[in-house]
């Protein structure tokens, strides 16, 4: 009786742990086809502007001297992802692009590279997000307000965002253009404004203060974000800014004509270039 209980009892263990590992293989199932574990699938593609269009439909929220805004109209971007915080310089944000311009998309959450991968696809519903600058960056989030009562679209909640995004596809390189930065236009403030948000290449500059020892980003030299800002040329209108906490920031500053590569943001009229990871910057071709 008791080996006969005993057959019982593991038959009966099996069968659980069949039916356990089934439900494990349901849940741990590959989507399939554009299907994602990540946003929200019921979003359909309709209304549709280009970046260009919604940074018109709401200029006047895009100065310094004026609030952000929130967005009533029903529209839509459609954008792939060019920067995000794999490397640890852009930090609760990431970049998009649709060929007509750029923009920062803030979301209050770590390791969004997991599943927003660079030439990842998007469809944002814009709709009851805000759009505004930070230092006259254009951004998308929701508002913040600081000490001296200047409001800017900050980190929206993560749900927020996995409610208002739908991925497209599986994320493409080939669809990501690094445009040429023309360093001839560093004063052009209609080339900063039609470019800001952008992925691009500064080809054949060089870092000053780079002598064989000094590094991007050491926590000693750290202004305000907790970041360090280096000069290019010599200008005081092109800086690279690299956050201490990035992966690459103790790496020593390369000597010499070097290509940057990364995203072109704006801190009022200075040009930063926010580099995504150690291969963002190389010897000059």
């Amino acid at each position: 009786m008791k080996t006969f209980k005993y057959i019982k009892l593991t038959l009966a263990a099996a069968v659980m742990a069949m039916a356990a590992t089934s439900c494990m293989d349901d849940d741990w199932n590959d989507p399939t086809g554009d299907t994602s574990p990540y946003g929200n699938n019921n979003l359909q593609e309709t209304n549709v502007v280009t970046i260009a269009e919604l940074k018109d439909m709401y200029s006047y929220a895009l100065t310094e001297q004026t609030d952000t805004a929130k967005i009533t109209e029903d529209i839509q971007i459609k954008v792939r992802v060019t920067g995000n915080d794999l490397g640890g310089n852009l930090y609760n944000q990431i970049a998009v692009d649709d060929g007509t311009g750029g923009l920062l998309i803030c979301i209050n959450r770590g390791g969004l590279w997991g599943y927003l991968a660079v030439g990842q696809e998007l469809l944002v519903s814009l709709k009851d997000l805000y759009i505004g600058t930070y230092g006259n960056q254009p951004q998308i989030g929701t508002p913040y307000t600081n000490k001296s009562g200047y409001t800017s679209p900050s980190r929206m909640n993560h749900t927020l965002w996995l409610e208002h995004v739908k991925l497209l596809g599986a994320p493409d390189l080939s669809k990501v253009d690094t445009l040429e930065f023309d360093m001839s236009k560093l004063n052009d403030e209609k080339y900063m404004e039609e470019n800001a948000g952008r992925l691009m290449i500064a080809r054949g500059v060089t870092l000053p203060q780079a002598n064989g020892k000094r590094t991007f980003a050491p926590e000693n030299e750290a202004a305000s974000g907790n970041a360090v800002n280096r000069s290019v040329n010599s200008s005081t209108k092109l800086v690279v800014r690299t956050s201490t906490y990035a992966d690459f920031a103790g790496t020593v500053m390369p000597e010499g004509k070097v290509d940057l590569i990364g995203i072109f943001t704006r801190y009022r009229d200075t040009w930063q270039i926010l580099m995504r990871q150690d291969g963002d910057f190389r010897t000059a071709e």
